[in-house]
């Protein structure tokens, strides 16, 4: 019944108050003293009397301490794993503000639906393990007898790095703190951390890692996560990854995705990008796709800093990198490596710096092409593979080791049952990746058209030697100049009918009168309107339509080479071969 203070209520007869607020006393926690509370504290599942209002029997606090995105996303993806079916283990997070890259953690927090707890209320209650993938959070308030279960938010302890707290460099992922305990991936990292940091060392704790794990374990879902990617049997894709700061391969050469964008044709290659979390909260998604601009027109997928970047390096072909953790990652996948950059601040005498020593490094005034295709053709997978095994121990274990020793650190016995779960990947969600202008060069030789296309946001290429070049756009390009230009208009859009894509091709062309013809798909079929009112049915044998824009070029090409646009051609772009039938119908009237 209630006792005359607002919305409190006595509990029933038989049940007993617990002393010590929302936990068993005996577990370590305690209740804050009167009116400690602030405004906006949690009251659930910590708090004086989250007793009151609680579900699940919440034997342990564990609080995920995030400082960067980085972080956050490291936490999000392990721990659910490791709690999984437990209703013993409270988990809260709370975000510590103190980090330049702190920007885009809360929004990251309340889209994965967490609960979040003010950092100031970490010195008001009392956790039995504080896990956290930044080893500089702020612990001055934590109970000192609370252990911090640091895990990497990279591989090892590779790189220098400045000091939040000083205007000197330190060695990234070391929290040199009495309660820390550092999960591991290979004993060498033990010993690389006795040499300077002898009491993490004595603390730490070989695990492995999960993501290597998961890394391997998804080798056969290869084919799926190209196709979120839009790389098919014919083209090879091309992953971009950088660190952050000055030294990172963004930091030296800022324009390098929009160079291979431009330079790389678009039936041979797709080129992707996995940028560090740090680059995006620092400088805004805004402002990395205004960077960014020119290679995004020129087809580049953006994978989202939160979500992918492992599936994107099981689908890559050829990575170009830095001395970020994601090139030792493709390392040990056993990818083709060419290195961008590769700043002084990684560790001498780590796998990372190995690697930049057996690594060929990518020439920027080189043509670009060449320079991939020399790096796959002769890659040493087994030279790069060793290498990145001296930051890998036991793959496949990880998960387990790691729940065995958040257990034994919060002092609760491992839930009965079988290991945690080891899933696949998530698929890539990119953005970008859409070319709605290009350059097409056509040369016809006898009866085989061959078609390369590059992204109209590069260098105009040179016609002649029996070369011909056009300008096509899809009717969905922004830039009117571009549109105005254009030789060839298409559209994305299948009519249902040959009828009303004749009707698209006679109402673009009017729009567009510098446009030689206008290209549309139909059920089976693409239809092009020149501008002299002929209109050009074509198909491809065997198969479904390709797009609109190379049956535009095969059109074109008969148009520049004089030949009456009939008849069986070959078509060849990039890896495609196929048999392309011309039929020419009757003419229309172009307004």
């Amino acid at each position: 019944m209630r006792d005359g203070r607002e919305g409190t209520i006595e509990p029933e007869a038989g049940s007993r108050k617990p002393e010590a607020g929302s936990r068993k006393p005996e577990a370590g926690s305690r209740k804050p003293e009167a009116g400690n509370r602030k405004p906006g504290d949690l009251r659930v599942p910590v708090g004086d009397d989250a007793w009151r209002w609680r579900t699940f029997p919440g034997e342990r606090l564990l609080v995920a301490a995030a400082r960067t995105v980085t972080s956050a996303v490291r936490l999000l993806d392990v721990l659910p794993d490791l709690v999984r079916g437990d209703p013993r283990v409270d988990v809260v997070f709370a975000f510590d503000p103190t980090s330049a890259f702190g920007d885009g953690v809360h929004d990251l927090l309340h889209a994965a639906g967490v609960r979040l707890m003010p950092w100031d209320q970490l010195s008001r209650v009392r956790p039995h393990l504080v896990v956290s993938a930044s080893e500089n959070i702020d612990t001055t308030g934590l109970d000192a007898t609370c252990p911090v279960l640091v895990l990497p938010h990279g591989i090892g302890f590779h790189k220098l790095v400045p000091d939040a707290r000083g205007s000197g460099r330190r060695r990234s992922g070391v929290m040199d703190d009495p309660r820390a305990r550092h999960a591991v991936s290979h004993p060498d990292q033990i010993a690389q951390l006795a040499e300077h940091h002898p009491g993490p060392a004595a603390r730490a704790r070989l695990i492995g890692d999960p993501y290597h794990d998961g890394l391997l374990a998804s080798r056969p879902l290869r084919a799926r996560y190209r196709a979120a990617l839009g790389a098919d049997d014919d083209r090879r894709l091309v992953l971009v990854t950088s660190t952050w700061g000055p030294q990172s391969l963004l930091g030296r050469d800022p324009h390098l995705p929009a160079r291979l964008a431009a330079a790389l044709p678009l039936d041979e290659y797709r080129v992707a990008a996995v940028l560090h979390p740090n680059v995006w909260s620092a400088h805004s998604p805004w402002q990395v796709r205004a960077v960014e601009a020119a290679a995004l027109d020129g087809g580049l997928l953006l994978v989202p800093p939160e979500r992918g970047w492992p599936a994107a390096l099981v689908a890559a072909d050829v990575v170009v990198g830095d001395h970020g953790s994601v090139t030792l990652y493709a390392a040990a996948l056993g990818r083709p490596l060419l290195l961008a950059a590769f700043g002084e601040e990684s560790v001498p005498g780590t796998p990372m710096a190995e690697l930049g020593r057996v690594v060929p490094h990518l020439q920027p005034h080189e043509p670009l092409a060449a320079q991939l295709e020399r790096a796959i053709e002769e890659h040493d997978e087994e030279r790069v593979t060793k290498v990145a095994a001296g930051a890998f121990t036991e793959p496949g274990s990880a998960l387990p080791r790691l729940r065995s020793f958040l257990y034994e650190l919060m002092a609760l016995p491992e839930p009965d049952g079988s290991p945690p779960p080891l899933y696949a990947c998530p698929a890539p969600r990119p953005e970008g990746g859409a070319v709605t202008a290009a350059w097409v060069t056509t040369t016809v030789t006898g009866e085989e058209v061959c078609i390369r296309r590059l992204p109209a946001s590069g260098a105009r290429p040179e016609e002649g030697g029996g070369r011909f070049l056009h300008l096509s756009c899809d009717e969905d390009e922004r830039d009117l100049r571009l549109l105005g230009s254009a030789s060839a208009l298409t559209t994305g859009t299948c009519h249902d009918s040959v009828a009303q894509a004749v009707r698209w091709a006679l109402d673009t062309l009017a729009a567009w009168p510098g446009a030689r013809l206008a290209t549309a798909p139909a059920p089976g079929r693409c239809v092009s309107v020149l501008r002299d009112g002929r209109v050009v049915e074509t198909s491809v044998t065997g198969r479904p339509p390709a797009d609109a824009g190379l049956h535009a070029a095969v059109v074109y090409a008969h148009l520049r080479a004089g030949r009456p646009p009939a008849g069986t051609v070959r078509l060849r772009a990039g890896l495609r071969d196929e048999d392309v039938v011309l039929s020419l119908r009757r003419s229309r009237q172009v307004r």
